[in-house]
């Protein structure tokens, strides 16, 4: 796993009535700081990334569908530099998936339905002056593809 990137199980309880999931507490060791909460979501097939952020730190709770949530490290003197980890997060599998500064990370949906990505970054996000370093899915930089294995 890439150096500083850490998974949670989360455990939704289930009665009758319907589902109660906790997504992030602050007596979880997973818990840095709140600067924001917010949903991104792709449709089918759809691949978003990849960019990093060089001061917030991203933690990631597919809520609906399925997505595939892929980093790579390229931080220079990193233990990990050249790994790339891949997480199936969503609805069958709910996890806790976070992303440390400066580590590159995108998502695709793998659901037949739009997925949701719900996001509590440790920062706020700056309109002015973005916290965002973006390379295109395609890349050459990053020794991932992003179609569908057949195993």
């Amino acid at each position: 796993m890439i150096d500083g990137v850490k998974v949670k199980q989360l455990k939704p309880h289930c009665d009758e009535r319907g589902r109660v999931m906790e997504l992030m507490r602050s007596d979880w060791p997973e818990f840095i700081r709140f600067g924001q909460v917010y949903m991104t979501t792709a449709y089918p097939g759809v691949v978003k990334g990849w960019h990093y952020h060089k001061k917030q730190t991203d933690s990631f709770i597919c809520v609906k569908g399925m997505m595939k949530v892929v980093l790579y490290d390229s931080r220079k003197g990193s233990k990990t530099k050249g790994e790339v980890n891949e997480f199936f997060i969503g609805e069958h599998n709910p996890m806790l998936v976070q992303i440390p500064k400066n580590v590159y990370h995108g998502f695709k949906c793998i659901s037949e339905t739009e997925a949701m990505i719900i996001n509590a970054p440790t920062e706020t996000f700056n309109y002015k002056e973005p916290d965002e370093y973006r390379l295109p899915a395609d890349t050459k930089k990053i020794p991932y593809n992003w179609e569908r294995k057949n195993k």
